[in-house]
């Protein structure tokens, strides 16, 4: 299993793709709940709650703040690249440690709490 783990994070992990200077992270977003968190894969995305309502943008906007933290790099790093308006969303969090970023993914992906 480690040898599997290790060559996704390689290149692509099913969650997320190495893209140039980043990651592009597949999520699928909960809003209106009660803390901030990661909690596992839900639909072959990362499963993140959110406390903000989905009313203009302002989910969209703590996503971006909770990756940026998450991921330790500026808020503008990181952007919404498809579904705005969807729980399903796209998101590109630039960096110079993409590998890294894949790692963390993989980390995260199994705190299903």
């Amino acid at each position: 299993m480690h040898a599997n783990s290790q060559a996704m994070s390689r290149s692509e992990h099913p969650l997320c793709t190495i893209s140039g200077d980043g990651i592009i992270l597949s999520l699928h977003i909960q809003p209106r709940a009660s803390k901030n968190e990661v909690c596992g894969v839900q639909d072959n995305a990362l499963k993140i709650r959110l406390t903000s309502p989905p009313v203009d943008g302002a989910a969209n906007k703590l996503c971006r703040e909770f990756l940026a933290d998450i991921f330790d790099v500026p808020k503008s790093a990181v952007a919404i690249i498809a579904g705005e308006t969807s729980r399903h969303k796209r998101v590109f969090i630039r960096g110079s440690n993409a590998g890294e970023f894949a790692r963390m993914v993989e980390k995260l992906a199994l705190a299903d709490t």
